[in-house]
């Protein structure tokens, strides 16, 4: 198997490395590098520690997260890295949870970050929902999409509805679709009437049935206002 390398190490990653040396700030840990990775007095998870030597000894096995790979040595953090940080929250991503707990106005979803994200009720659904709990439930798996973000207070706003079309946008969608499949342009009543007058005074409509006198006389009536319809728009 390949020896991993520094350069192919990323934020996040997590290892099992070795306690190597103490020093006064911290531990230097073997992660199976080609460079020793180093863990920091102040990254040590849990109540502070004074001294190194009162919660490491050399060769000791433990877990750590890359904090920052570096380019001399990794920094690392025996606490684990949250899924979303603040800066990686972006409008408009879409995001996977665990709905946390259900109010009236909404529920709150876990999604990795250091606060859950809140779905308010009017963003649950396209359709009116009178509480959340027709809708989600505690313990659901769901996915949303981020509406808006504010560090400054903490607060991730997520939407259910956004994922999915509005049912008259699909009604739009299916006719804006049948209309281009359909571009053929349907003649107005001048436009009928002027085509069949051209085509019995072409003679090229075929000669119709017997019909009675009354039959015959409408007949000619509807030639008189075609052929009357047809010089007009000649004229013109």
């Amino acid at each position: 198997m390949e020896e991993k390398t520094t350069q192919q190490v990323n934020r996040k990653d997590r290892f099992t490395g070795k306690v190597t040396r103490l020093t006064l700030g911290g531990a230097v840990i073997d992660l199976g590098l080609d460079r020793p990775g180093f863990l920091h007095l102040a990254h040590l998870k849990g109540d502070k520690v004074k001294r190194i030597e009162d919660a490491l000894t050399v060769g000791q096995e433990i877990e750590v997260w890359v904090r920052n790979p570096g380019k001399d040595m990794v920094e690392l953090t025996t606490s684990e890295p949250l899924a979303l940080e603040w800066r990686e929250i972006k409008k408009g991503m879409k995001v996977t949870g665990a709905v946390q707990k259900i109010e009236k106005f909404g529920a709150f979803v876990e999604i990795g970050a250091e606060r859950p994200g809140l779905v308010h009720v009017s963003e649950l659904s396209h359709d009116y929902v009178r509480s959340p709990e027709e809708v989600v439930k505690v313990g659901e798996q769901i996915e949303a999409v981020v509406l808006d973000v504010d560090r400054k207070k903490r607060q991730i706003r997520l939407s259910v509805k956004a994922l999915s079309q509005k049912p008259e946008a699909i009604v739009n969608e299916i006719n804006r679709e049948a209309a281009e499949a359909d571009d053929t342009p349907v003649p107005n009543a001048m436009e009928f009437a002027l085509r069949a007058a051209m085509e019995r005074s072409s003679g090229s409509e075929p000669a119709p049935a017997a019909k009675g006198k009354r039959g015959k006389r409408r007949d000619r009536s509807m030639e008189e206002i075609f052929a009357r319809t047809l010089d007009n728009y000649k004229e013109s």
